[in-house]
């Protein structure tokens, strides 16, 4: 009864974690000065096509669920298939936390910048109540773990190469559709320096939620 009540807890966690992070993702997007590298190839698709962010978020999640399965094949865990209501869960989410920002126009560039340290700092947040719920890893992670499990690297490694990867894609991208860069500027820079120290900052301090999960 206790291992099912905190298991019930740590759903719950994961879940207001999840809407967390997309709105840390919105506000990042809304900053106007890129996005996160995770949501920089579906934020540059959408800025030229009519499906949301959070549908390009969800079609970049079942392709690297694929490639997991692709990568891991038999080796691929049961657990890991939790991956699929994740997804359309925080597809869900990051459509709505941006429409809940709609109002959010900031004008100048400090503003702008404000806005970016906020959604980082949200988005930090996010992940690291993720983590601490420990049930399942959105498809990004899990693709990452996929690769270092399977090529035996450092998971740290391969995720800083697989980030580097998608900011990159997305710049071809944009090139290819707008003939100039768009989605990727120096926040998504910023985010991917921040958004990992903010989340190891407050697992250092905020001890209270992981005790949560086992009272």
């Amino acid at each position: 009864m206790k291992k099912q009540k905190e298991l019930i807890k740590r759903y719950l966690l994961f879940t207001v974690g999840l809407f967390i992070n997309s709105l840390g993702v919105a506000l990042v997007t809304k900053a106007e000065l890129g996005t996160s590298p995770i949501s920089s190839i579906p934020y540059t698709l959408s800025l030229g096509f009519s499906p949301s962010l959070g549908a390009f978020t969800l079609y970049m999640s079942l392709i690297l669920i694929i490639l997991q399965l692709l990568i891991l094949r038999k080796n691929f865990p049961k657990q890991y298939f939790l991956q699929l209501p994740v997804s359309f869960l925080f597809s869900y989410f990051i459509d709505f936390s941006m429409n809940l920002l709609g109002f959010l126009e900031p004008g100048s560039y400090i503003q702008k910048l404000s806005l970016l340290f906020i959604g980082c700092f949200v988005l930090g947040l996010g992940v690291f109540i993720e983590v601490v719920a420990n049930v399942v890893m959105l498809p990004g992670e899990c693709f990452v773990n996929a690769v270092s499990i399977s090529y035996h690297t450092d998971f740290g490694k391969t995720k800083i190469v697989f980030d580097s990867s998608l900011a990159l894609f997305a710049v071809i991208i944009s090139f290819i559709l707008y003939r100039n860069i768009k989605g990727v500027r120096e926040g998504t820079l910023i985010a991917a320096v921040l958004v990992g120290m903010i989340a190891r900052l407050l697992k250092q301090k905020i001890g209270f939620v992981e005790r949560y999960v086992h009272c």
